[in-house]
């Protein structure tokens, strides 16, 4: 039997033509959607029974580093220089391939239990081809769709050593990747690459990246931001100047940039990443999501780092709504005047965690919306929860409402991955209690600042 039914459920589509159907039917054959309708009727089907769920396109986690989850807790205290130096300088060069592994592993499922269907992995400790090769095997293995973010890390140079600034990506790995086993874009787990960008590079490295990238048909991402000045203060416009701005890079952060640089990023179709809760505990500055949009963007968001938040994607939705609102309502508040109406809708937070983030991937044609002839990833969220019963509007309850902990099913390419509420992975003690080991070592061999 190939056919799946899920029967009956609320569904949320993030689709404008689909919409929402208070009762619905969606079918689907191995990997893909096959219809959706108020009922069908097919014969010879598995049939699930949504009656008390809501049905919705899985979550899209826009930007995290997975191969921190099992130092969890560690950054819950610091500013952006602690973490670049307690992280980076320090921690990070303690990890051993199996580390890194379990800490994807790990990271991954912990998104599949949270709704999460993509990640973008923004993989930047893999000193070495075996940290790259164990990174990419836990994502495969937690059966999560990903884009695998190939990075670089960022040590402090030892005698004679340049500073990671002014080091090209290496072209040799890229090229092993793209040529080996991330050659295939259609693929669950796919390549691309992590940059240092003009914020954290000199302009000639970030050139160099950026075509690296379009050479072998890559997105790129970049860190924009942080609390620091920019090793290239005009980056922005020579990467304007030199055409190379277009829809396969993407910006995260960018929380200093001003509002003419973020408009020549838009206007030249780069896509932007919020992650909101990190970057106001970080001292980035105001998460620009409203920015984005005035601006005709359509931002994106994303977890970051588990070493200080917890990887809920729901968690960041609220987060990032909020924290808009709240900037949004701020000149009202200061002139003691009352607000007419609020500025974000709960939809507009639901977009940019599912179809926006798609997005951004480059992925919009397979995910991010329940849509006939896209990839089956698909979650159901329960209803009769005590947190969230009862659902009086869908869209609400999955903003402000929802967890882990209501995510009842989870499909990503037509392959269930979580049923009802515990996931679908044999050896999940075993990773769990490996993943705790590493984390201790790590920390024991090193010292946090």
């Amino acid at each position: 039997m190939t056919k799946l039914l899920i029967k009956a459920g609320q569904i949320v589509s993030m689709d404008n033509k689909v919409g929402y159907l208070k009762k619905g039917d969606i079918l689907i054959e191995r990997d893909k959607i096959l219809a959706i309708e108020p009922e069908i009727n097919a014969p010879d089907v598995q049939v699930v029974d949504a009656r008390k769920m809501i049905v919705m396109p899985g979550l899209i986690d826009s930007h995290i580093h997975t191969w921190q989850t099992g130092i969890r807790g560690i950054a819950g205290n610091w500013t952006m220089g602690e973490y670049l130096r307690g992280m980076h300088a320090n921690l990070a060069t303690g990890f051993k391939p199996e580390d890194i592994y379990l800490g994807n592993l790990a990271g991954a499922l912990t998104q599949i239990n949270a709704g999460v269907t993509t990640i973008f992995d923004w993989s930047h400790n893999n000193p070495t081809p075996d940290h790259t090769d164990s990174a990419i095997d836990g994502l495969v293995e937690s059966g999560i769709r990903a884009i695998f973010g190939h990075g670089s890390p960022k040590p402090d140079p030892k005698t004679g050593q340049k500073h990671f600034s002014e080091i090209p990506h290496p072209e040799h790995e890229i090229k092993r990747l793209r040529r080996g086993r991330l050659s295939s874009d259609e693929a669950l787990v796919t390549l691309g690459m992590c940059i240092l960008g003009p914020h954290y590079s000199t302009y000639e490295v970030t050139h160099h990246d950026i075509l690296l990238a379009r050479k072998y048909g890559l997105l790129a991402s970049a860190h924009m931001s942080g609390g620091f000045n920019r090793v290239v203060p005009d980056g922005v416009y020579k990467m304007r100047d030199d055409k190379l701005l277009d829809t396969r890079l993407n910006v995260v952060h960018g929380n200093d940039l001003s509002d003419e640089e973020l408009k020549i990023l838009i206007d030249h179709g780069v896509k932007i990443t919020v992650t909101p809760e990190v970057e106001i505990q970080m001292g980035f500055g105001n998460p620009i999501t409203g920015r984005v949009i005035a601006l005709g963007g359509r931002p994106s968001i994303g977890v970051d780092v588990e070493s200080n938040i917890s990887g809920d994607m729901f968690n960041v939705m609220r987060m990032a709504l909020q924290i808009q609102r709240m900037i949004d309502n701020k000149p009202f508040a200061d002139a003691h005047k009352p607000i007419g109406s609020l500025s974000i809708a709960p939809l507009q937070a639901l977009e940019w965690a599912t179809i926006n983030g798609a997005q951004m991937m480059g992925m919009e044609d397979k995910v991010g919306s329940l849509t006939v002839g896209k990839q089956a990833d698909i979650i159901l969220i329960r209803t009769d929860d005590l947190n969230i019963r009862p659902v009086n509007d869908p869209v609400n309850s999955i903003v402000f409402y929802a967890n882990a902990s209501n995510v009842d099913t989870v499909y990503i390419a037509g392959e269930l991955r979580k049923k009802n509420g515990k996931l679908i992975y044999k050896n999940l003690s075993n990773v769990m209690e490996k993943l705790e080991r590493s984390g201790e070592k790590i920390l024991g061999n090193t010292h946090a600042n």
